[in-house]
């Protein structure tokens, strides 16, 4: 967890600030898991088609392995963009 999360707590208990930090770490930890869930049901619709194997063909592979980069990548970026907007508000203050 960042510290930077907790900085607005500084007149709470420790013990309130240890379920806070509790509670953080387990939205971040929800958050991801609904990301990386979305991820797979994404790429599974939009690339696999055929069941007639259980094992992916070829082209399935390639177009999961596509979808699954281009997703993480979009994603980097979207955080890498709140980043330098929450650092030009934090200068803004």
């Amino acid at each position: 967890m960042d510290a930077n999360m907790l900085a607005g707590l500084d007149g709470l208990p420790e013990e309130d600030k240890a379920r806070m930090g509790s509670m953080i770490d387990q939205l971040q930890l929800r958050d991801s898991l609904r990301m990386y869930n979305s991820l797979v049901e994404r790429c599974f619709n939009d690339c696999v088609d055929n069941f007639t194997r259980k094992t992916l063909q070829k082209q399935e592979e390639t177009c999961v392995m596509r979808c699954a980069e281009k997703f993480l990548k979009h994603t980097m970026r979207v955080g890498m963009r709140f980043a330098e907007l929450n650092q030009n508000q934090a200068t803004q203050d």
